[in-house]
C-alpha cells in the first residue's frame, strides 16, 4: 500500500463531554475518519489508554468494522509504564486486538519508553514479546515511542537492532531544544537505519497558537497557509520521517491537513529559513535564557541537570504543561538530582557565563511542575 505523510493520531478526538476525556464522540468521529480515507490517507496511530481505552475501541468501530483490512495500517502500543510481569503483555496485547477488531497489527509499539522504564521492559522480556508476536503473524512492523535523551536512544538501538521504528516527538521549536533533543534523537534512527514516526510536531497545538510576531513572518512568507501546515511540512521533509501523526479533533482540522499532506511537497530552503525566523521570536520571549553550556553542573553536589530542567521551565512557561514535559522531568529524575534538592551552594552561578541566579530559578522550576 502507498502511504501518504500524514497519520490519524486518535488521542484527542471530539467528545460528548468536555470534562470527561473517555466520552468519544462516535458520530463526529465518523465523519472524520470517513474524509480522511476518501482523500487516500490510510495510518491510524491510537494506544492502550487514549481516551480511557474508548481510542482503541472507536477504531474497532469506525475503521476495522467498516472498511476492507487491506485499507489501513494501524499502530497501537503496550503501556510499559502499567504492566507488572511479562503475563500482563499477553493479556493486554489480546485486549487490544478485541478492542480493535483486527487479527494483526501492521505497526506495534512500546509506549512512552525511557531510562525509567528500560529496567523493567528488559526484566519482563517485552522486545522478546513483540519479536514472538510477529513471528505469529501478529504484529507486522515493531518499535517504541520515545520520551527520553539520544544518549538512551542510541542505548537501546544498540541493545535491540531488532526495533524497525522509533515515534518520536518532534516539531522545529523542539529540533534544537535541549530538554527534547528532537534532532540529536532523530540522527540516532538514522544511524541505526531505523525509520521514524512524529508525534507532536504542532508541540500539542502551540505551533498554531504562536506569539502574533512569528505568527505574522509565516503568514507574510504564506498567506494561504496556515500556521499547522508549516509544523507538520517541517517534520514531513525529514528523509527518515515514514508518517507524520495529527491528532484531529474536528471537520476542519482534517481538511485542512488534508489540503497540503494530499499531494505534499518538502519545504523549500526559503520555508526553512522562515521557519528559523519564528523560531528566533519564540526563543527571544524564554524566561531562563539559559544557553545549555553545562558549566552549571560541573561539580553539583546533588547532580542536579539544570539546563534541562530550565529548558523545560521555558517549554512550560510558552506553551504549557504538556504530556511530553512531565513525563521528561520524570525521566530526567529518575536520575539526576530533583530542582528542590538543590542545597543553595551557588558555585553553579560562580561558573554560568550568563550570570543566571540559578538557585532562585531551580525554585521556579520545583514550583512550577511540583512532582
Amino acid at each position: 500500500m502507498e502511504m501518504k505523510k500524514l497519520g490519524f493520531g486518535l488521542m484527542r478526538l471530539p467528545q460528548t463531554n468536555p470534562e470527561d476525556w473517555s466520552s468519544v464522540d462516535m458520530e463526529k468521529t465518523r465523519a472524520m475518519i470517513d474524509r480522511y480515507m476518501e482523500a487516500g490517507f490510510t495510518y491510524f496511530d491510537t494506544a492502550y489508554v487514549y481516551h480511557g481505552g474508548n481510542s482503541e475501541k472507536a477504531f474497532g468501530e469506525l475503521v476495522a468494522k467498516r472498511y476492507p483490512r487491506d485499507s489501513f495500517t494501524i499502530t497501537t502500543k503496550m503501556p510499559v509504564f502499567m504492566t507488572k510481569s511479562a503475563e500482563d503483555y499477553e493479556r493486554i496485547f489480546n485486549e487490544q486486538l478485541e478492542r480493535c477488531q483486527v487479527d494483526y497489527f501492521d505497526y506495534y509499539f512500546l509506549h512512552a519508553m525511557g531510562r525509567s522504564v528500560y529496567g523493567a521492559v528488559q526484566e519482563q522480556k517485552g522486545f522478546e514479546f513483540m519479536v514472538q508476536k510477529k513471528a505469529e503473524g501478529k504484529i507486522r512492523h515493531i518499535g517504541f515511542s520515545w520520551h527520553d535523551d539520544a544518549d538512551m536512544l542510541d542505548h537501546i538501538l544498540t541493545d535491540h537492532p531488532e526495533t524497525e521504528l522509533v515515534q518520536l516527538q518532534l516539531n522545529y521549536i523542539d529540533w534544537e531544544n535541549e530538554s527534547v533533543q528532537s534532532r540529536k534523537c532523530y540522527e540516532v534512527c538514522v544511524k541505526h537505519g531505523v525509520q521514524v514516526t512524529v508525534m507532536e510536531p504542532l508541540k500539542g497545538g502551540a505551533l498554531v497558537r504562536l506569539p502574533e510576531a512569528a505568527a505574522d513572518i509565516l503568514k507574510e512568507a504564506n498567506p494561504d497557509a496556515g500556521n499547522a501546515s508549516w509544523g507538520i511540512r517541517f517534520a514531513a521533509s525529514l528523509n527518515q520521517v515514514m508518517v507524520v501523526l495529527s491528532g484531529m479533533s474536528d471537520l476542519e482540522q482534517v481538511e485542512d491537513n488534508i489540503s497540503y499532506m494530499k499531494d505534499f511537497q518538502p519545504l523549500t530552503e526559503g520555508e526553512r529559513e522562515t521557519i528559523a525566523k519564528t523560531v528566533q521570536i519564540i526563543g527571544d520571549s524564554i524566561a531562563i535564557p539559559c544557553t545549555a553550556c553545562r558549566y552549571c553542573t560541573s561539580g553539583c553536589p546533588k547532580k542536579i541537570a539544570i539546563p534541562e530542567y530550565f529548558s523545560l521551565y521555558n517549554n512550560q512557561k510558552q506553551f504549557g504543561l504538556l504530556a511530553g514535559l512531565a513525563t521528561t522531568y520524570g525521566n530526567l529524575t529518575a536520575t539526576h538530582g530533583k530542582p528542590q534538592d538543590c542545597i543553595g551552594c551557588k558555585q553553579c552561578e560562580d561558573h554560568c557565563p550568563q550570570h543566571l541566579p540559578i538557585v532562585e530559578n531551580l525554585k521556579l522550576v520545583a514550583e512550577a511542575f511540583q512532582m
